[in-house]
């Protein structure tokens, strides 16, 4: 009887250690294939855009967490846009454009800003409601982390940094094509 009850509370624990790991594990799932036009009138899809990391990110100008994630995302574009990062800042079809102009003219933003009238891209990207909402998509076009709610800045940093050496060509060690010496 012992070793029966023994085996039940190993299966329950087995059971709800794998509930946690599933919880907590992050889906890898191909990015949409959206093609967006900035308030700037540029065109851009994230077609082209493989080989960089991205991040989108939903977000309206009457959001307060939207509002403080704002510095964070400057900082991640001017630390990492020469690397090859691209930030793309979706706003909700809800907020009126003037606002999103005015918003990104008083924060001096760098990095594209889409308007999202129709809500084709938050339906692309699951049907987003809430925001702020981020999206961090690797060269490979997979994204490979969804955030809702403020991202921690650290976090984003270093996931960026793994996505940046992933994405760099390994240095040749192949010293037959070079006259026996290694390429630098």
């Amino acid at each position: 009887m012992k070793i029966k009850h023994g085996l039940t509370l190993l299966f329950i624990a087995a059971l709800s250690i794998a509930a946690v790991w599933l919880w907590r594990t992050e889906t890898i799932r191909p990015a949409p294939a959206a093609a967006f036009k900035t308030i700037d009138n540029e065109d851009i899809s994230l077609g082209a855009l493989k080989g960089k990391p991205v991040i989108v990110t939903f977000w309206a100008t009457d959001c307060p967490g939207c509002i403080e994630e704002i510095p964070h995302l400057i900082e991640l574009y001017r630390q990492y846009h020469r690397r090859g990062l691209e930030i793309i800042a979706v706003s909700m079809y809800y907020d009126p454009p003037s606002h999103v102009v005015n918003m990104r003219t008083a924060k001096q933003l760098p990095y594209d800003v889409v308007l999202d009238l129709r809500a084709e891209h938050s339906q692309a990207f699951g049907n987003v409601m809430l925001t702020p909402t981020t999206f961090l998509i690797s060269p490979e076009g997979n994204i490979v982390m969804q955030k809702i709610g403020v991202f921690d800045l650290q976090d984003m940093k270093a996931r960026i940094e793994a996505l940046l050496n992933l994405a760099k060509p390994a240095p040749t060690t192949s010293t037959a094509a070079n006259g026996g010496h290694p390429e630098t």
